[in-house]
């Protein structure tokens, strides 16, 4: 796979950057660094905290009607073959008691990364599975609200804390690989996603509450 390469990139760049692996660094800097402070929306808590329970809600269909449409063996050894131990994902080490500060940073690493991820799936599936239409249009929407939700985190962490870079990290690209390994890969991700995403939500949604 490719190794992660390093530098400082801001928001606007990483945006468009999303499926290379590429890792900034968290800094703080004037308010005047932050392009999208303008960008905030009247109701960014609320959106927020409407994107994370979506998210959190639709996880294991996906991962479901991910696997169904996989065929044999992933239908019958998901729990073999899907078991995410072996694969990078960012590592989610804040909890209630965390900064607020610190929950969104990790937020923001967590979305940037499980957005490139989707990317890399659709295209594996859109290759795979042409006629999946359920399929890839649940992809298309948890990426759609995954990508408002980096916004999002992206102008509260402007807004509040000054922080308009941020360190992430994403994981191996899967073209090349054969088949069996990108449904494999796919598979990977998106088990350890909806282990994820349950613990987000419960850590994110009390921070996003009107203070």
């Amino acid at each position: 796979g490719l190794s992660p390469l390093t530098g400082v990139v801001p928001f606007v760049a990483l945006l468009l950057l999303q499926r290379r692996p590429v890792a900034g660094r968290a800094l703080l800097v004037s308010g005047s660094g932050c392009p999208s402070h303008g960008l905030c929306r009247s109701n960014v808590l609320e959106q927020t905290r409407r994107q994370v329970a979506v998210l959190n809600a639709t996880a294991q269909e996906l991962f479901s009607l991910y696997l169904k449409c996989q065929g044999e063996p992933f239908s019958s050894e998901s729990d073999k073959l899907c078991n995410p131990a072996g694969i990078f994902f960012p590592a989610f080490r804040v909890n209630r008691t965390s900064e607020r500060k610190e929950v969104m940073v990790a937020m923001y690493k967590l979305f940037a990364f499980l957005n490139a991820s989707l990317g890399n799936i659709t295209r594996d599936q859109e290759e795979l599975n042409p006629m999946a239409k359920e399929l890839l249009e649940r992809l298309h929407n948890t990426t759609k609200t995954t990508r408002g939700l980096i916004s999002n985190l992206t102008c509260l962490l402007c807004k509040n804390y000054n922080i308009f870079q941020v360190d992430v990290r994403y994981g191996d690209s899967s073209k090349g690989k054969s088949a069996f390994k990108k449904k494999q890969q796919g598979c990977q991700v998106l088990r350890k996603y909806v282990q994820v995403i349950g613990q987000a939500a419960r850590v994110l949604l009390p921070h996003l509450s009107p203070s």
